[in-house]
């Protein structure tokens, strides 16, 4: 099998599969919500590690029932298998990375947010440093003025994969604590307190 072959069959059935795989393991763990009942219900920047993303669709249907965001993704073949994985749930998605075209993304992601989209973006993808936060969450913030919710999902149970960012997959029967902050404005910073603030703020539960 050749890899045009290989990839078209990829993403035939893995979006599918892993749509239900998330499911499976969201409904077989117990469930805990650290996290404001209500947000705004202005546009907002949903932020996580890349290493966690897996489960955070079940967090944004916590505070939008009727999911209206775009997700920043890598235009790699496995961001292409993302896009269409979170599409089960309801989520749009950008195509861009801090590596090709970063400014085109940046500001899809800007025009996006002035829209009425949310924005979901791992601040250290796609390809790392793992936790660092590179300055385009910031900049779409600044220019828009939109707050940020800074996102953990920490399982008690897990897979960690041996890739760069350390990719967590919950096991079942385990307790998946999701933690949220309140809205974050970044309005007023320097690039580097705010950078600063998501971080420390994104490994307040790290172990």
């Amino acid at each position: 099998m050749n890899k045009r072959v290989s990839r078209a069959l990829a993403l035939l059935l893995v979006p599918t599969l892993g749509a239900l795989l998330m499911r499976l393991l969201y409904y077989t763990n117990k469930i805990k919500f650290h996290s404001p009942d209500t947000i705004t219900t202005n546009p907002l920047i949903f932020t996580c590690w890349h290493g966690e993303l897996l489960m955070l669709p079940f967090l944004y249907r916590k505070y939008r029932k009727k999911p209206h965001a775009k997700v920043l993704i890598s235009p790699h073949f496995d961001g292409k298998l993302i896009a269409k994985t979170i599409r089960y749930f309801g989520l749009d998605t950008l195509s861009g990375s801090s590596d090709k075209s970063p400014a085109r993304v940046l500001i899809q992601a800007i025009k996006s947010l002035k829209e009425g989209y949310d924005i979901g973006i791992t601040p250290d993808g796609p390809k790392g440093p793992r936790h660092e936060v590179a300055d385009g969450v910031i900049v779409m913030a600044q220019k828009t003025g939109a707050k940020i919710i800074l996102l953990e999902v920490k399982p008690t149970k897990y897979w960690m994969l041996n890739s760069w960012d350390r990719f967590v997959i919950p096991k079942p029967f385990g307790t998946i604590h999701y933690y949220a902050t309140s809205e974050i404005d970044v309005s007023g910073l320097s690039l580097e307190e705010a950078r600063t603030l998501i971080k420390e703020g994104l490994l307040r539960h790290e172990k």
